[in-house]
């Protein structure tokens, strides 16, 4: 059975958001007081409804208790985000996710039970440093603040040489979790797996180290 997700607030993130996940392949409701904004995304999503989302009562009528992900995109109304991040909480939905502007409604948005909060400005003002300051680096996912994915063109003294000589667990205290190389995906690369000119690295780590790795190789 396909799982099933609801987006409220569809304003450019959401908007973006409830297609994206509708194009994957998944049932999205995506919901929004604004009828333009519901017309609007209508043929984009499973379906689309107008209703208030700090009315508990509103969205048990629309069936949002049978949803098995909520995602609460409204950024910048605090009191709209935080009774729609309760009444999801209220519903027992499985996973609630919530954008925030900023920390400290983040933090308010994780001790009312947001299971994971998004800061989209954050995030992307994080990533550009990194892409800026490494041509390298082609996509940057953070776990917590302390550790992050990314994405990495090999550099130049890597390549022709396989991750046993290379050793980077114990040079930087990084994980080689993938390796990107044309269409395929050489997932847990062996040991014995030789990096060439044009592959795509898929490493794990601490931010200190993912940053040092940059100085020393780039």
């Amino acid at each position: 059975m396909k799982k099933q997700f609801a987006v409220i607030g569809i304003g450019r993130f959401g908007y973006s958001l409830a297609t994206k996940l509708y194009q994957l392949g998944f049932d999205v409701i995506a919901i929004d007081n604004n009828e333009k904004i519901v017309q609007k995304i209508a043929d984009l999503v499973t379906y689309s409804v107008q209703a208030d989302a700090s009315d508990i009562d509103v969205l048990k009528t629309i069936g949002l208790k049978n949803v098995d992900c909520v995602i609460i995109s409204i950024g910048s109304d605090l009191n709209a985000s935080l009774m729609a991040t309760l009444n999801a909480k209220e519903l027992e939905i499985s996973e609630v996710f919530a954008k925030a502007p900023n920390e400290q409604h983040a933090k308010v948005l994780y001790k009312i039970g947001a299971d994971k909060v998004f800061l989209p400005e954050r995030d992307m003002g994080r990533r550009l440093a990194h892409n800026i300051v490494s041509t390298n680096i082609l996509d940057m996912i953070e776990l917590d603040p302390d550790h992050s994915v990314i994405e990495i063109n090999a550099f130049s003294g890597w390549h022709d040489k396989d991750l046993r000589r290379l050793d980077l667990r114990a040079k930087y205290g990084i994980n080689v979790i993938a390796i990107k190389r044309g269409t395929e995906i050489i997932i847990s690369p062996k040991p014995t797996e030789q990096i060439l000119t044009k592959d795509v690295m898929v490493v794990i780590g601490n931010n200190k180290s993912l940053a040092a790795i940059q100085k020393a190789e780039g």
